[in-house]
């Protein structure tokens, strides 16, 4: 996987690379991380993606990652792990 750049974020930590003909958006909060990738003939450059890397897109990933720590908590707890 080659690196390309690190894009800003205030409370995110957000890498942009290509691997396999594909770029791939990694996004990473503490210990969990999503990715997103997208063929990349389907942008014609790097600046396509980061445009959408936008407020709205950013509030819907802390969404999510939000419920990946709620259900990963809950779990722990569920099978005693967390008391």
């Amino acid at each position: 996987m080659r690196y390309i750049k690190d894009i800003p974020n205030v409370h995110l930590k957000i890498g942009l690379y290509q691997w396999n003909s594909k770029y791939i958006i990694k996004v990473e909060s503490g210990m969990y991380e999503q990715t997103f990738k997208i063929d990349d003939y389907e942008v014609t450059d790097t600046n396509e993606l980061e445009r959408c890397i936008d407020e709205t897109f950013i509030s819907a990933v802390q969404g999510r990652f939000d419920e990946m720590h709620n259900d990963f908590f809950e779990a722990l707890k569920r099978n005693n792990v967390l008391f």
